[in-house]
């Protein structure tokens, strides 16, 4: 009994290897694994609470390495301009830590206010946004509820907002769109 035999031409090979070619897998990028390693230390100097030479040091080592083998693991480090988003979210940033200062002062004024009872009129704010990407939507939603005297109720799927604020003034930051004109500026949707 004879054996298979191979009936293959040369073109058939190329063809089939044309066919089987397995792409190189990408690799993330520098800006990427810096990001990570930017996000791992502090969280390793928060969870190990220790400040001396010795423990810094293992933190950093033990960053390095995991931003070594696990950056091909997170695909959202293998977008482009990561490093520019992550910029445009870092000049929001002080932006959004200010209006929750001037927010808490406000709270803090009609607190002891002799009339608060007067002033204090809640109410529930409903409005559309015009952010595309749900981490946008999110961060707004979150910003709102950060900000004293508003607080994010629901999110539907489309974009509609439902905010319950204490009082107008605080409605007044959400109904002149300044955050959300901040957001979109921050995700690059502006």
């Amino acid at each position: 009994m004879a054996g298979p035999t191979d009936q293959s031409t040369p073109e058939m090979v190329e063809a089939l290897d044309q066919v089987l070619e397995i792409p190189k897998p990408e690799r993330s990028s520098l800006g990427g694994r810096l990001i990570l390693f930017a996000l791992l230390i502090p969280l390793w100097l928060i969870l190990s609470g220790k400040l001396d030479g010795f423990h810094i040091t293992l933190g950093l080592i033990s960053c390095v390495i995991v931003c070594l083998f696990s950056g091909d693991l997170i695909p959202e480090l293998k977008a482009k301009g990561l490093v520019k988003a992550w910029l445009r979210f870092l000049l929001y940033l002080p932006w959004l830590i200010w209006q929750i200062w001037l927010a808490n002062l406000h709270i803090l004024w009609v607190s002891f206010h002799p009339r608060a009872k007067e002033i204090i009129d809640p109410q529930i704010i409903r409005f559309r946004t015009s952010l595309k990407s749900d981490l946008a939507k999110l961060t707004l939603a979150n910003s709102i509820t950060l900000t004293p005297g508003t607080i994010t109720v629901s999110i539907s799927i489309y974009g509609d907002f439902r905010v319950h604020a204490i009082d107008m003034a605080s409605a007044e930051g959400i109904l002149t769109g300044v955050m959300e004109e901040r957001v979109k500026k921050a995700f690059g949707e502006a």
